[in-house]
């Protein structure tokens, strides 16, 4: 198994039972440690400002921040999904909305479209500027949501391939194939399961937020029911497919 994949596997072990560390950490505003989302957006700023480059005065940022979910000009914004996946590039993309102008717009725009940063960092770099916590529930997201997504679109794009030699294309279908592949059974049935579970109403509407929600469900719905071996030919599957198509990892490496 992907050595990174499995300390992911380890921290999620040692998180069921302690009522998610890191979501008391994100959400305890009180602490006297802690800044608020205005302090944290002028240090920022005045960081940029006196010279640092951008990038590292953003995760600079991100290490002092203290809010787990804010709604800003009527946009929620949850950094923190089932209380163990750091989305970190959602909290990228709310502090270069704050900044503006400050940030130049193609490294920007890398950064938050393919998670490619300016700079090169190790992990060891990125994990002591942002902290150890926030740097493992990165990976989190990482694993369970950016790449759980990546290996459902590689194996679509495999049962896709395989469906054009006879002309069927039918899209549900093939997301069908896909999914009994990964996990066994089809979407609509683990969506049933995965809002029976979060006590969600069957008739209501997802959202982008329920939707990681789902995919970071799914990747635990699948770590339960595979063997090891085969966790880790889905892992470089799907790595594979994300640098394939131009993405990079919690750290900027492909």
């Amino acid at each position: 198994m992907n050595p990174v994949l499995a300390e992911v596997v380890r921290n999620l072990r040692d998180a069921v039972g302690s009522d998610s560390i890191m979501h008391s950490i994100l959400q305890s505003k009180t602490c006297h440690f802690t800044q608020t989302e205005d302090e944290v957006i002028w240090q920022l700023r005045e960081g940029i400002a006196s010279g640092k480059h951008w990038y590292i005065a953003l995760l600079e940022a991100i290490g002092q921040w203290s809010t787990s979910e804010e709604v800003v000009d009527g946009r929620n914004y949850k950094y923190l999904i089932d209380g163990e996946a750091f989305d970190w590039l959602l909290l990228v993309e709310r502090l270069c909305w704050a900044v503006g102008s400050m940030l130049p717009i193609n490294e920007k725009e890398t950064l938050l479209f393919h998670g490619k940063p300016p700079l090169h960092l190790t992990s060891g770099e990125f994990k002591k500027i942002v902290g150890d916590m926030k740097y493992r529930q990165s990976l989190n997201y990482f694993y369970g949501i950016t790449a759980e997504e990546a290996l459902l679109q590689a194996v679509e794009d495999e049962v896709r391939k395989e469906r054009r030699t006879y002309g069927d294309n039918n899209q549900q279908k093939i997301t069908d194939e896909a999914n009994r592949r990964v996990y066994g059974i089809i979407q609509k049935e683990l969506f049933k399961l995965f809002q029976r579970e979060k006590n969600y109403h069957r008739n209501c509407s997802i959202n982008l937020t329920q939707l990681k929600e789902f995919t970071y469900w799914l990747f635990k719905y699948r770590l339960k029911r595979s063997e090891k071996a085969r966790i880790g030919s889905d892992t470089e599957k799907a790595l594979k497919w994300l640098k394939n198509n131009g993405f990079y990892s919690v750290c900027g490496n492909q």
